[in-house]
């Protein structure tokens, strides 16, 4: 049965979609633009069978609040610390991640900061590795590069629902299986007055993520989590050679590729769930009762 509950962080009513025995192993599931917990609605009664799942909505997506660009800042910084104030509100105290696309530099942040606290990691076409960053990446980067307003208006067109729906189909080999809900939610959710300055001000802060790769590597290297990449190898942002780059800095990273585009779960989350499954149950194991990575 999943919950769907409300935590308030620094007086933001953040929304999130609970599942499984609090018991149980926990993995905290990060979501990407332009979504929002929901693209997790068919994994989290799969991973709910073994692991506790919790899948929030980060500030400004989703169903969670959208404050004011005036008193909130929109940077992954910021994010990162509000999703860390969830994960204490709520009492996660070790947990796995499963990140995807913004969730990625959200949740290598918190990785970064409280490595004790992280059991593993699964990226799901979330990128570390400038070599992962494709071309559809130019018109952002030319944007940090020179922040006017020309080059912010340029990034409006992906914020149409032509655009959100692309993200969805591109490299899909039967768009059939892609639920229509999924893109529509997601389009009526950046329509919400203001929330396109909100997706814009991220867009400019991903240079931040950028520039801490190195700190991310050096975390994969000196740390050396369990690590799973799953990654959609059709993706039109994130390149398959960012998904091998893992293994380069923790050797005993797998990766497993798909053949699809960005929103992988959206035509294989049952073979992203049984790849999940086998690799926890491979490194994490019981210890006096208490959950610890093998």
């Amino acid at each position: 049965m999943i919950q769907y509950q409300r935590a308030v962080v620094d007086g933001i009513s953040l929304f999130y979609r609970e599942a499984g025995p609090k018991g149980a192993p926990s993995i905290l599931l990060l979501h990407g633009f332009p979504t929002s917990s929901h693209m997790f609605r068919n994994m989290i009664p799969a991973l709910g069978n073994r692991y506790h799942v919790v899948a929030p909505d980060m500030p400004g997506f989703g169903f969670s609040d959208a404050p004011n660009r005036k008193a909130f800042s929109y940077t992954f910084e910021q994010l990162a610390y509000i999703m860390n104030g969830f994960t204490e509100k709520i009492g996660l105290e070790r947990y796995a991640i499963y990140v995807f696309d913004y969730g990625a530099p959200v949740g290598l942040r918190l990785a970064v900061a409280h490595p004790e606290r992280i059991t593993a990691i699964i990226s799901q076409n979330g990128n570390a590795y400038e070599e992962g960053l494709s071309e559809g990446w130019n018109p952002i980067q030319r944007y940090w590069k020179d922040p006017n307003a020309e080059n912010r208006a340029a990034l409006r067109n992906f914020l149409t629902p032509e655009t959100t729906k692309w993200q969805y189909i591109h490299g899909v080999q039967d768009v059939s299986l892609v639920a229509p809900e999924a893109y529509e939610l997601d389009s009526a959710l950046l329509a919400r007055p203001g929330n396109d300055e909100i997706q814009l001000d991220l867009f400019l802060d991903y240079a931040s993520n950028v520039a801490l790769y190195p700190k991310f590597q050096e975390y994969f290297r000196s740390r050396r989590p369990p690590l799973l990449a799953v990654w959609g190898n059709k993706d039109p942002f994130f390149l398959p050679p960012g998904a091998e780059a893992f293994k380069r800095d923790n050797p005993n990273a797998e990766v497993r590729f798909f053949d699809t585009g960005h929103f992988a779960v959206e035509t294989h989350h049952e073979e992203i769930v049984a790849t999940i499954n086998d690799f926890l149950g491979r490194k994490l194991t019981v210890v006096n009762g208490t959950r610890k990575t093998a």
